[in-house]
């Protein structure tokens, strides 16, 4: 890794200071298709990170450190996702934050612990990324089984639900949400009426709705992501099921209001790990920044790639050092304040304080509800 020719001359003249050799840090998540948008959002967040810590002038080993983002696309598929892990391995990243989907994020974390490099997602849910015991493998955003609970509590004790069709989009994030969610309904007096999934890549749901309506829910939960709970929206009510219909943060963004447009009604509700940006400790600073960075509003998981890049980047600090051997253990023991709350991690490797948020559509929006 070179040392800037400026700062190299700069120093030869006796000024400026010592300026370390740069500290890559990888992003990995869907840059390209459908999911392109939540990728996006996760990269740029992480971009901010980087520029932020650079300004700050950081001192490593007693020279201002220089950090680079290195961006890479696994387009949400787990075979690309270990290739990509792959490619980040041997650009010799420090650290990596991504992938964003958990059917990505799971293979690629075999990699990263062969290599020993930390990896902290801001948006992969499933249970099983952080129970595989990988020392190298982080989360600060919190679980499928707390967004499972959270909605199944809804659905049973406050919406008054009885019947309730699943459909899940057969993803590690998508199935595991469903479980999750599907695990907890008895226990709130809700039955499960019909289960059934599709591909991540369906468009047409009408033969699985069609066999849905006629076990008459009163709800239909989806496991999976905006681009297809917009279509499948639209779908249901055309075929006349007029329950509600439920998500998790697959389908609580921005993107699915766009998509949504004209078929979303207050009959619509979503979870999303973590709390609203209004109650964020630092979210409305964030937010402000990130639109005058980026000219583009958050559109879901940006502040959760912010604080997972700062994170490794206040372990290497903390450590004097940017060798994951090293910051590793600082790491593991990083109790910090982030955008989204307190940084601190759990013997697997999930965030201690993750909470979850219900929210509604209404007027146009998706109104917070817990």
């Amino acid at each position: 890794m070179q040392k800037s020719l400026l700062a190299l001359a700069l120093l030869s003249l006796g000024l400026g200071h010592a300026v370390a050799d740069t500290i890559r840090i990888g992003h990995a998540g869907p840059l390209t298709g459908p999911l392109a948008h939540i990728g996006k959002d996760g990269e740029n967040g992480a971009r901010l990170a980087i520029e932020d810590a650079n300004a700050q002038g950081i001192m490593i080993k007693g020279e201002k450190a220089v950090f680079e983002l290195v961006g890479e696309d696994d387009q949400a598929d787990p075979r690309q996702a270990t290739t990509v892990a792959q490619r980040l391995a041997d650009e010799e990243v420090a650290g990596v934050v991504g992938h964003v989907t958990s059917s990505a994020s799971i293979p690629a974390s075999r990699v990263y612990e062969q290599n020993d490099i930390p990896v902290i997602t801001p948006s992969a849910t499933a249970p099983k990324l952080t129970a595989q015991g990988y020392r190298t493998t982080f989360r600060v955003i919190a679980n499928d089984l707390q967004q499972g609970e959270a909605m199944a509590k809804h659905v049973g004790q406050v919406l008054g639900v009885k019947r309730v069709a699943i459909i899940d989009d057969r993803s590690a994030y998508g199935q595991g949400l469903a479980d999750a969610f599907a695990a907890k309904l008895k226990d709130y007096g809700v039955d499960i009426v019909a289960r059934e999934f599709t591909s991540h890549t369906a468009t047409d749901f009408s033969a699985i709705l069609t066999k849905i309506k006629g076990s008459a829910p009163d709800a239909v939960f989806f496991g999976g992501f905006d681009a297809q709970a917009a279509p499948m929206l639209q779908q249901m009510r055309q075929l006349g099921l007029s329950g509600k219909f439920l998500g998790g943060d697959g389908v609580c963004t921005g993107e699915m209001l766009k998509l949504g447009a004209g078929k979303l009604t207050s009959d619509v509700y979503c979870t999303q790990a973590g709390l609203p940006m209004e109650k964020m400790p630092q979210g409305a600073d964030f937010r402000a920044r990130f639109k005058q960075r980026f000219g583009t509003n958050v559109q879901l998981y940006a502040p959760y790639s912010y604080d997972a890049a700062m994170t490794l980047i206040q372990a290497m600090k903390a450590a004097n050092s940017a060798d994951p051997d090293d910051y590793l253990p600082k790491l593991r023991a990083i109790n910090h304040d982030g955008v989204t709350g307190t940084i601190a991690f759990d013997a697997k490797g999930d965030i201690r304080t993750g909470g979850i948020t219900l929210y509604q559509f209404k007027d146009g929006r998706w109104a917070t509800l817990d």
